[in-house]
């Protein structure tokens, strides 16, 4: 294989099906195309419905279909396997124990993602198979458990939602009849009509002050694919290979709805394959709907969608894409300026508070830790949002800026990077983390823990060094004698007869987590 084509597979355990596709990236051009791809239909979304658990049947199923996908990597040489988990298992009480589980049996380690960072990286996958000409497009993506919309067109979207109504979810909540009588019918409707007035209404405001007549809409997943099928069978009596890009009208959309719900399963059985058919009237439902409240004329497919945005995400993160607004880390640092923005966080004093952090974590690494950029990263992130629980209120801020971070929809963040943000956040004061604190036992895995253990030191010793918040610091240096374990911080104030007295006396009241996280006796001098 030559140095610059990297095999790479994508997995994205669902609520119906665990997909994955295998792709060889050439890094020089950048570009991948699919070399094999594999389905596995575990409906993961039929949980325990006293307890919302997952089932062990359906964790076994889908053991067993990702051990299947893990062999076929084997055989495909695969370099590297990036792979998330979506709505079922974020929602389920024990979705974390199953993550983890999957982990101790297989060595596979998933991330779990939040609804706005699969709306943003099915927009990713989208757009890295069509073309949509810096005309705005509507994508619609409807899951076993989730719908997301997004807005773009082709730069950055202007609008990303998830909404908890999908295929496998709607049917499990409201079909029990067959064919499905008229009461259950309206129901499953009104509940559609409900969920999706909110994102709709938000389109619709977007189109109007953007000043928009027209909306193009792209559809991608297993629900639109099989009405796709579905149509061009019954048009033209065979189905196009590929099936990207074809376009289902939405008065045959109407017509292929009125037929489902008044069919029996078998009957829609031989419309549409078996295990699809059970869900196939809600998922069509969602986008019908959708398509007429929003006036849209017809719906093109789209064949590459979450796991394709998983492997362009990949190559943003290493650096082989830098087009524009696409690049990693300004997704992600938009993403935390616009949350400090929205908390009223003062950004020059939280900048200050970040240098000082970064130079700490910089000028120990190869000496306490050994951490790298991604962690160095999250750092950054923490630094920047530390205050944000001032927005409640003084008392406890630093657990509001937990809760408020973690809440905070951030995006290009996998949501155990979120957790460790949110952490390092809640540890810039007060108490040490603890096993019995919940929010540190999310932290899912015993590195991220270690990890927000030791970088959390560096934050609470930045915000000693800026305690009067006026930049009194103007340079750290950190001297270590690794034998004596002794490390002396000297540093050099702003103005050159300012004591510090503040900043002194805080460091010496901030300074005991960091000795004992490090094994350390830390002093402190001014230059």
């Amino acid at each position: 294989m030559t140095l610059d084509v990297k095999t790479l597979a994508a997995i994205d355990v669902g609520t119906n099906s665990i997909h994955m596709v295998i792709v060889q990236i050439k890094t020089s051009i950048p570009s991948f195309s699919v070399i094999e791809s594999e389905k596995a239909t575990v409906r993961l979304g039929e949980r325990c419905a006293q307890t919302g658990n997952l089932t062990e049947d359906a964790m076994k199923r889908s053991l067993e279909a990702l051990k299947r996908c893990q062999e076929i990597c084997r055989t495909q040489k695969v370099e590297e396997i990036v792979a998330v988990a979506t709505s079922a298992t974020r929602e389920a009480p024990n979705g974390l124990e199953f993550i983890r589980r999957i982990h101790e049996e297989l060595g596979l380690h998933i991330e779990v993602i939040s609804g706005q960072e699969e709306a943003r990286r099915i927009y990713l996958g989208v757009i890295s198979a069509m073309e949509l000409k810096d005309e705005p497009h509507l994508l619609i993506d409807i899951g076993g458990g989730s719908t997301e919309m997004i807005l773009g067109d082709g730069r950055d979207p202007a609008y990303l939602s998830s909404t908890k109504i999908g295929a496998v979810r709607l049917t499990d909540l409201f079909i029990t009849t067959d064919p499905v009588s008229q009461t259950e019918y309206d129901r499953l409707l009104g509940y559609v009509l409900g969920s999706i007035e909110r994102p709709t209404d938000d389109v619709r405001s977007l189109l109007i002050s953007q000043n928009i007549k027209s909306l193009k809409a792209i559809g991608t997943s297993g629900t639109i694919e099989t009405l796709a099928i579905l149509h061009s069978k019954e048009k033209t009596g065979l189905v196009p290979n590929p099936l990207q890009g074809y376009e289902i009208p939405f008065a045959d959309l109407e017509n292929i709805v009125w037929r489902l719900r008044r069919a029996t399963l078998d009957e829609r059985t031989a419309m549409v394959r078996q295990k699809r058919a059970e869900i196939i009237l809600a998922g069509a439902l969602i986008l019908l709907e959708t398509m007429r409240l929003l006036g849209i004329p017809k719906i093109t497919l789209c064949q590459s969608a979450l796991r394709e945005g998983l492997v362009v995400d990949w190559m943003i993160r290493h650096g082989y894409i830098e087009d524009g607004w696409r690049y990693q880390s300004s997704v992600r640092d938009r993403s935390i300026l616009k949350l400090a923005d929205k908390y009223s966080i003062d950004t020059r004093y939280a900048k200050q508070v970040a240098d000082h952090a970064l130079s700490l974590f910089d000028q120990t690494k190869g000496i306490f830790h050994e951490w790298g950029d991604d962690e160095r990263h999250l750092l950054w992130a923490a630094a920047m949002l530390h205050n944000s629980g001032h927005h409640i209120s003084h008392d406890a801020h630093h657990k509001h800026s937990y809760y408020l971070i973690r809440n905070g929809e951030l995006l290009g963040y996998t949501e155990s990077e979120i957790e460790a943000i949110s952490n390092l956040a809640r540890y810039h004061r007060k108490s040490e983390p603890k096993k019995k604190h919940d929010n540190f036992q999310r932290l899912g895995n015993e590195r991220l823990k270690l990890f927000v253990r030791q970088a959390s030191t560096f934050l609470r010793l930045a915000t000693a060094l800026d305690r009067r918040k006026i930049g009194a610091i103007a340079e750290i240096r950190v001297v270590c004698n690794p034998r004596t374990r002794a490390c002396n911080l000297q540093l050099t104030p702003q103005q050159a007869n300012d004591p510090c007295t503040l900043e002194l006396w805080s460091l010496d009241y901030k300074k005991q987590p960091f000795e004992a996280q490090f094994n350390v006796t830390l002093s402190v001098s001014l230059e």
